[in-house]
């Protein structure tokens, strides 16, 4: 009885998540579902960054930075920047890898580095790729600077360009009908990897890391690579995600990976809760979400009062702030905390026990 619940459930699910692009196109305009495909995108995000400070417990400012490696691999491998238009199958395995190297590169110096030393040197880095890619077009034009990469190539499947208005079944695909179902298999299959790691011998290397490091090395964990490992596997998830960015914008540039970017995707694991993969994709969708919702403050201001008194943009983010501070407050574990976090916090509560 319990499998065909379970099964009924799944379907259930399954059914709403297709269903969902044109429900919301339907009832709250295209916008949205273009908001919604954003969501799935740093979902991935939130989940690969997750690994690094969730599971292992390392403090990374600027994990952007792995985003911007792939949505740059990704953008200059297809677009007539270089003249080359490689398939999305080869560049994005080839933007995951590339970021795990970047990853390793910036693991290696910081395996001494705790809190906030190892928060400050990840910062630094993530401020070196984008100014970087900001001055790498002299003397030979590599990323075009601040103008940014154009043009980009869409995703292809089978011929069909997603950039493209399809008639299906007497349903419009839209391009963000069309991109959001690839976002929604690649982030199903991140949450999927993240699970199988949060329950393997790895995902308990890295929580044993961050609980105590020094045990776990005495119990014979091989922690350098282990973190090494944890750089790697974060940041080759920001790299698929980068990828998948530049085919769906069709445009990027350094300003697209500023340092919020790397706040705004750590407040998603955060607030979710730390080390759940459950609470870390529920904290990218709100995230997401939230700050574009609190955009009708001006016109229900309009509305209701017959005039704007205040500004909608500087009002969205003192709500957005409040929001936070208000989870952090009452929800110091995140909005749907792993059961380990948990336990962490109430221990620290209490504080040492006097025998």
């Amino acid at each position: 009885m319990r499998r065909e619940v379970a099964i009924i459930k799944w379907v259930l699910l399954a059914i709403i998540l297709l269903a969902l692009p044109f429900v919301i196109d339907a009832t709250l305009g295209r916008a949205w579902v273009r908001i919604i495909d954003v969501a799935l995108l740093f979902v991935m995000l939130a989940l690969g960054l997750n690994i690094v400070v969730g599971y292992a417990g390392l403090l990374d400012l600027g994990y952007i930075a792995f985003f911007a490696v792939g949505a740059y691999a990704y953008a200059l491998l297809a677009s007539p920047h270089f003249g080359m238009h490689w398939s999305f199958l080869t560049l994005l395995p080839l933007g995951a890898l590339l970021a795990a190297v970047f990853g390793v590169i910036l693991g290696a110096p910081t395996l001494k580095l705790k809190g906030d030393y190892l928060a400050i040197v990840t910062l630094g880095f993530g401020e070196i790729i984008r100014i970087f890619m900001n001055n790498l077009n002299r003397p030979i034009n590599i990323t075009n600077g601040p103008q940014g990469i154009t043009l980009i190539d869409p995703i292809q499947l089978g011929g069909v360009s997603l950039n493209k208005t399809y008639e299906f079944m007497g349903l419009t695909l839209a391009p963000v009908h069309s991109y959001y179902f690839v976002f929604l298999a690649c982030a199903l299959i991140t949450i999927f990897v993240s699970l199988r790691l949060e329950n393997s011998r790895i995902g308990r290397a890295w929580v044993a890391i961050r609980e105590d490091e020094l045990a776990a090395s005495a119990m014979g964990i091989n922690t350098r690579n282990v973190k090494l490992l944890a750089f790697a596997m974060g940041a080759s998830f920001g790299g698929v995600a980068g990828g998948l960015f530049a085919s769906f914008q069709g445009f990027v540039s350094p300003e697209s990976f500023n340092l919020i970017d790397s706040i705004m995707v750590l407040a998603m694991v955060v607030l979710g809760g730390m080390g759940n993969v459950g609470g870390v994709v529920l904290g990218a969708v709100l995230l997401t979400t939230l700050p574009e919702a609190l955009r009708y403050v001006g016109p229900l201001q309009q509305q209701w009062l017959g005039q704007v008194y205040i500004d909608p943009s500087g009002l969205r983010l003192m709500l957005f702030g409040l929001v936070l501070v208000l989870v952090m407050v009452y929800r110091p574990a995140g909005l749907w905390p792993s059961s380990t976090r948990k336990r962490e916090l109430a221990a620290e509560r209490k504080g040492p026990q006097l025998g």
